[in-house]
């Protein structure tokens, strides 16, 4: 559902959603339904990716070990990677992202709903600053647990923010609430707006922000950042420009960030998984059968 929304606004979450998200689910059925009837079609088709993805001249290999295991493990590489095809059929391609409904009900047999809502902050003018961070994590722990969870009865309610490609989501998890979880979404801004925090408020939320921007990392998890890092071209200035913004946020970005989310929030995408009768009260037109 959160690749489903967050399609409408970026190229990169649009191949996410067709690779992993609703719309592989669909691919994968139909796939399943033709193994039988038509697999000479299937097996070129994956005799296609197979030629594009295994190919030596447009690999990165990222490699997470002891520095004692180095020299020996680089000469397996090598080894390995020269049996590997020298050119593939890869070639660079324009892709054209499908458009999904704004407004979609993703219907299935169940008592309870996962709602969605998303719109582009950049969009609406805003530039990345680390206080997103610090406030995301505020609306998580305070704003959406007291409304979403502990009053709406929902098992959980969520927001996050790509600082890449601007857009910013929120979600519940086994809700109760349809309707009155998208009032709540939409109230945020209004809300932030109009927030005045203590001392001790704020300074919960600058730990919380960076602890979990600076969080522990096993070695495997800092081989896999390390390689995010540089297919991002993110450096370590970068970095460290983002910790001082988290640690420099005020009650003022966060009264800030209320209007931008008022404004971005006029123009958003909504999806979500409920039952047919659910996606009817809450006047939901589109509806796409998942289950």
């Amino acid at each position: 559902m959160m690749t489903r929304l967050k399609a409408h606004y970026h190229e990169a979450h649009w191949a996410n959603e067709m690779m992993g998200g609703v719309e592989a689910l669909f691919f994968i059925r139909e796939l399943a339904d033709k193994l039988d009837t038509d697999w000479d079609a299937i097996l070129q088709r994956l005799e296609k990716i197979r030629q594009t993805l295994v190919c030596r001249d447009h690999m990165v290999i990222n490699v997470t070990v002891d520095s004692d295991a180095m020299p020996g493990t680089v000469l397996a590489l090598e080894q390995f990677i020269e049996n590997l095809p020298a050119t593939g059929s890869f070639s660079s391609k324009t892709w054209k992202p499908t458009s999904f409904p704004e407004s979609e009900a993703l219907t299935a047999p169940t008592r309870v709903n996962y709602v969605g809502c998303a719109a582009n902050l950049f969009d609406a003018g805003y530039k990345m600053h680390g206080s997103a961070m610090v406030i995301t994590r505020y609306l998580q722990t305070a704003w959406l647990w007291e409304k979403i969870r502990v009053q709406g009865g929902a098992y959980g309610g969520m927001c996050a923010f790509d600082q890449r490609s601007g857009v910013f989501t929120f979600a519940s998890y086994r809700d109760p609430n349809l309707e009155n979880s998208l009032r709540i979404y939409k109230q945020t801004g209004e809300y932030l707006k109009n927030l005045e925090l203590s001392e001790d408020e704020l300074t919960r939320a600058l730990i919380g922000a960076i602890g979990a921007l600076d969080a522990y990392q096993l070695p495997d998890a800092k081989g896999y950042s390390s390689t995010m890092r540089y297919l991002l071209n993110y450096t370590d200035e970068e970095r460290q420009q983002l910790r001082d913004e988290v640690l420099s946020t005020t009650q003022e970005h966060f009264n800030a960030f209320g209007d931008v989310l008022i404004r971005a929030f006029e123009d958003s995408a909504v999806s979500v998984l409920c039952s047919p009768e659910s996606a009817e009260r809450a006047g939901l037109q589109t509806r796409t059968k998942v289950l």
